[in-house]
């Protein structure tokens, strides 16, 4: 069986909308293209690193339509070469059309598809498509999460966990590491059971009791 890996870049506040120009979100949101200024060399190799090893992309409808008219001119470069070259999987509640060689609508059943997507390849990619990755989220329906948190505070925008989360335990990979313009790039793994509580002022805690010294 395979890994679904999530790719997002998000803000402090969290929102994921529209990261890489104002034409990828432009209905009422100001702020498309935020990520732009952000970026730096370390930022890029982490994003080019996190690519390596793709064998098939998974993508929301609108995410895919930026895709297919971008990457296909796009004849240099690894992420290209990577992107033209997979399988593209489409999960969209209509019929589009599907102009990007290789690319698949899925079926209406999307958690049984992407069931058999990881069984089919070693490393799926979930770019962007922030309503995708909700639902897979929601039902735990991936493996990693990369976030890339950019050190800006938007207020509005889509979130990457609106309307997507459930309790769910994720435990960090590798150490974070952070560019030169503050951008720090997180790796989680989904981890078994859901969190925990407990209480700050507990003996062992250092909060609010006495504990012996």
């Amino acid at each position: 069986m395979g890994l679904i890996h999530i790719e997002l870049f998000a803000t402090l506040d969290l929102v994921g909308q529209a990261p890489g120009g104002p034409d990828e979100d432009p209905a009422g949101f100001p702020f498309g293209g935020w990520q732009v200024p952000l970026l730096d060399d370390v930022t890029g190799a982490q994003i080019a690193a996190a690519y390596e090893g793709t064998d098939a992309l998974l993508l929301g409808r609108r995410t895919y339509d930026l895709f297919a008219s971008y990457w296909p001119r796009q004849t240099e470069g690894e992420i290209a070469e990577i992107f033209n070259r997979v399988p593209k999987y489409v999960a969209s509640r209509g019929t589009p059309e599907l102009p990007w060689a290789g690319s698949t609508r899925l079926g209406p059943d999307l958690a049984d598809a992407v069931r058999a997507i990881r069984d089919r390849h070693e490393h799926v990619k979930v770019v962007g498509s922030l309503d995708l990755v909700q639902t897979l989220l929601r039902d735990r329906l991936f493996d990693r999460l990369d976030l890339w948190v950019h050190p800006v505070v938007l207020g509005v925008g889509k979130k990457v966990f609106d309307g997507g989360a459930v309790p769910t335990n994720v435990t960090l990979l590798e150490a974070p590491v952070a560019g030169p313009t503050g951008t720090v790039f997180l790796r989680y793994g989904l981890a078994d059971g859901t969190p925990r509580t407990g209480d700050m002022s507990a003996p062992g805690r250092g909060l609010g009791h006495d504990d012996g010294r």
